[in-house]
């Protein structure tokens, strides 16, 4: 007697008609750095308790598999401060061509010089660093201390073993908006791709975000005016629009969730380190999976339901000083 076939899970498609593709899944809220525009200063951590473990991690991914989750990026906080985090990869890397295009990640860099091999082992062909200034003095004071040569020598090391890199940059009105140009020039040099981000209300931090943000669309704009801009096909599965710089050969995404709204096109949903989804970055809705996985619960139906209540858009705004953020949550708790 022949076997019957196997039916396959539904997608997972919110009420909006998007397909859910994309997961980001973080592993630790804690960071080795501690960058102005992501987190208060004296942060106080989850205890390890809190966190799901490798097993869970990996059940939680095979769900998302199962319904249609092609891609992965492992976040954090610094996802490669977590102490079993080449084991986590390992065992989410099991599902590379059995379902899952990519396994990537998302790094601050300054751990890639001791991981960078062991991600290419697992599978990890390209990442992002996030690095927002090429000059000491300002890295330090963004980053509270941070040290900008340790993040350059994991970026090197990184490229040794065949890393394609990516670099992230949160534009900062006070910090970092005259060093663009120049950030982007070092990175094509060197074979790397660009990403401009607009700082994001999340979270209550020191600083007065008014003061922090500029529109990513004005950089762009200024930009244009000394470089040759052209549209780039290229496409990541993520926010990101594209452009190569005639220039510098090299290609230069923007990332401008206030001053372009990107939402119409999300395929996306984000898993806190303690199991909790995330439907939208800028919102609050969420589904809380530990608690589903620690009780034996249905997880295949957690997610269904789940993305049933995924919300059309987020509701970021910063166009006054001293707006409260859209979110309570830090950026490094949400998971990139």
């Amino acid at each position: 007697m022949l076997d019957k076939p196997q039916i396959q899970p539904a997608k997972l498609v919110d009420p909006f008609g998007r397909e859910i593709t994309y997961l980001r899944l973080s592993v630790t809220d804690r960071c080795d750095l501690r960058c102005t525009y992501c987190m208060a200063e004296k942060m106080t951590f989850l205890p390890k308790s809190d966190l799901l473990d490798a097993s869970e991690l990996e059940e939680v991914a095979s769900a998302f598999i199962a319904r249609g989750v092609r891609k992965i990026r492992i976040t954090g906080g610094e996802p490669l401060v977590r102490r079993n985090i080449i084991d986590i990869m390992e065992r989410v890397s099991k599902h590379l061509g059995h379902g899952l295009d990519e396994l990537t990640l998302t790094t601050n860099g300054t751990q890639l010089q001791k991981h960078a091999s062991d991600l290419v082992r697992v599978g990890v062909k390209r990442i992002n660093v996030s690095l927002d200034s090429l000059n000491p003095e300002t890295f330090s004071r963004i980053t509270r201390g941070g040290r900008l040569a340790q993040v350059l020598d994991g970026i090197a090391a990184a490229q040794s073993h065949g890393l394609k890199i990516k670099l992230n940059v949160v534009v900062l009105k006070q910090d970092n908006l005259d060093e663009l140009p120049a950030m982007i020039r070092w990175a094509h040099a060197r074979d790397i791709d660009v990403t401009l981000i607009e700082a994001m209300p999340m979270g209550e931090i020191e600083a007065d975000r008014f003061d922090q943000y500029t529109p990513v669309s004005d950089v762009k704009a200024n930009l244009a005016k000394d470089w040759a801009l052209s549209r780039d096909t290229y496409r990541t599965g993520g926010p990101s629009d594209y452009w190569r710089v005639a220039e510098t050969g090299g290609r230069l995404g923007f990332i401008t969730p206030l001053s372009k709204n990107f939402c119409g096109g999300c395929n996306r949903v984000r898993l806190t380190c303690t199991g909790k989804l995330f439907l939208c970055l800028g919102r609050d809705e969420d589904a809380d999976l530990r608690a589903v996985l620690r009780s034996g619960g249905g997880l295949d139906a957690a997610l269904i339901e789940a993305i049933g209540r995924k919300p059309e858009s987020h509701d970021f705004r910063i166009d006054a000083p001293g707006q409260s953020p859209a979110v309570a949550r830090h950026m490094s708790m949400t998971g990139g």
